[in-house]
Formats: C-alpha cells, structure tokens, sequence
C-alpha cells in the first residue's frame, strides 16, 4: 500500500498517509480544517505486508556471502565445471 505525503497549504501541517491507491485523496487538513491539504510529490514509498516479509530476511545487512563460501550449482557435466576441473 503505498503512503503518501500530504501538506496543508493554509497552516503548513505535514503528514504521511498510508492509503489505497483507489482511495480518495484527502482535502481537508487534520490540523486547521481548512480545505487545502494537498498531496506533496515525493520519492515512492510503500510497506510490504503479507506472508513472505520478514525483517530476518536481511538479518545480514545485505551483505553477499563471500564466493568461495557459495557452493557451485553447476553439475559435473556442465561446462563450466569441465574447465574448472582442467578438462577441455
């Protein structure tokens, strides 16, 4: 769902909201009441949620293993396995 950035051209109030992007777009100011809360333009943001998401999944930072720590995928008739073993 992404989250959209609003800003109250009457008092200047600021604020995030998470909203479908069916959903209308909000015109009255939380803040004053005033009819001028606008949507801001600004960089994508969205939350991911459901089955599969986890803050574990990047329990290293995003930090890639080191190479010779990735076993080969590659079976022994591939390839690249042949020229690694020295065959040709």
């Amino acid at each position: 769902m992404p989250i959209y950035a609003y800003r109250c051209e009457a008092c200047g109030f600021t604020k995030d909201v998470l909203q479908k992007i069916s959903d209308p777009q909000l015109t009255e100011c939380l803040s004053c009441g005033a009819p001028a809360f606008k949507k801001q333009l600004t960089a994508p943001g969205f939350q991911l949620k459901g089955t599969g998401w986890y803050a574990t999944d990047f329990r290293n930072g995003g930090v890639a293993p080191p190479a010779d720590a990735v076993a080969p995928s590659c079976p022994a008739s591939c390839p690249a396995a042949s020229s690694a073993s020295g065959d040709k």
